[in-house]
């Protein structure tokens, strides 16, 4: 079971779901509907302060993701009094992480000396060429951002700042796929993640969608395999290799590796699970270690175990366990079902493997990964 010192990470959203663009196909925005009364949600410097004191105390390796919504929002002087925070609350010997997940519109010379001098890891939001991230990544008044989100990426990589690509993947994207995959590898992207759109009815993929255009992207990253990394390509790699606990947390036996905390410090199960039913309360009031261990968050780490008879008896149950929870219940509002994109991932898998496994084992003789 999770406990209060195996949580990862936390996902906080400083600015709650407040961004500074309107993408059609938005996960989050509908986030906004718990604080109605809150028109522009920003974390307070009392909510920061006790957050950071807190995590700082319960991890010897405190991983804060920065999160949105959009983030940024926030201002640079906000990071500035977070990594204060976490200079005053350090001990000998820990390791402090921070990551930023942004747009990029409002990334300048400034934000990027700020996050390359306190080694934030960035992942933008680029979901390929123009044609394909501007149909739906518009700002609020309907005009296309690829062309800023380039220019961030361009200031970011003069600042030396490490940055990875975060692309969402909707019908569109995924009937081209070697035009998104050239044109991140084009811009010196090392690090790609796809994401699936599966929501959405207007912009969901269907399996057999996210299958192709997974299967596609690995015959396209054998030939880079030492200068690239695939998300999905390196979780199934590590899964192989024995190394379970570093996948992502949608290929783990449960859920419950990290939590998400809210501008105004309301605690939540998953960053796909932000609702009232999955409120822990509030770091106010109730410290993220006791929050943590509540039967509540433990049962949702282990509800993830509820599989299918499918699942239980297929080949590859330990390389996904099952996937992730928000594919089960957002079609079925139930957990022991195969989630919506087993179809895809079992074509991924069966694709994959016979080629990757000459190549784990060139990895367990020592070859660099």
């Amino acid at each position: 079971m999770t406990s209060p010192s195996r949580i990862s990470s936390l996902l906080i959203k400083p600015a709650g779901p407040d961004c500074n663009l309107a993408c059609d196909y938005c996960f989050y925005r509908p986030a906004g509907a718990l604080y109605p009364h809150t028109r522009r949600p920003r974390m307070q410097p009392h909510v920061l302060r006790e957050l950071v004191a807190q995590y700082m105390a319960l991890s010897d390796t405190p991983a804060f993701c920065w999160q949105g919504g959009e983030p940024t929002l926030m201002g640079v002087d906000f990071f500035r009094r977070v990594v204060a925070l976490q200079q005053k609350h350090g001990r000998s010997g820990q390791v402090v992480a921070n990551s930023l997940q942004t747009n990029g519109v409002l990334i300048d010379d400034e934000w990027a000396r700020l996050l390359a001098r306190y080694r934030f890891l960035v992942g933008l939001s680029l979901d390929g060429p123009a044609d394909i991230h501007d149909h739906y990544r518009r700002n609020r008044g309907g005009a296309p951002t690829h062309a800023r989100v380039l220019q961030a990426l361009r200031t970011l990589r003069q600042h030396r700042v490490e940055t990875n690509a975060l692309s969402l993947i909707t019908p569109l994207s995924a009937s081209q796929p070697e035009p998104v995959f050239r044109f991140l590898v084009e811009q010196g992207l090392e690090y790609l993640q796809f994401i699936p759109c599966v929501e959405h009815e207007t912009f969901g993929l269907s399996p057999g969608q996210w299958g192709d255009f997974l299967c596609a992207t690995f015959d396209l990253w054998l030939p880079l395999r030492d200068r690239l990394h695939l998300r999905h390509v390196d979780d199934l790699i590590l899964q192989l290799l024995g190394r379970g606990n570093e996948v992502s947390c949608a290929c783990k036996p449960e859920c419950g590796d990290y939590l998400v905390v809210e501008h105004n410090g309301d605690v939540y199960a998953c960053d796909f699970f932000v609702d009232e039913p999955h409120r822990f309360g509030n770091l106010l009031q109730t410290p993220l270690a006791e929050l943590a261990a509540l039967p509540e968050a433990l049962a949702f780490a282990a509800a993830k175990r509820s599989l299918a008879a499918e699942c239980r008896a297929c080949e590859f149950l330990e390389l996904c366990y099952g996937g992730c929870c928000k594919h089960r219940v957002f079609h079925a509002e139930r957990l022991d079902v195969p989630t919506f994109l087993c179809g895809g991932f079992r074509q991924f898998f069966a694709h994959a493997l016979p080629q990757l496994r000459p190549l784990v084992d060139e990895y367990r003789a020592g070859a660099p990964r």
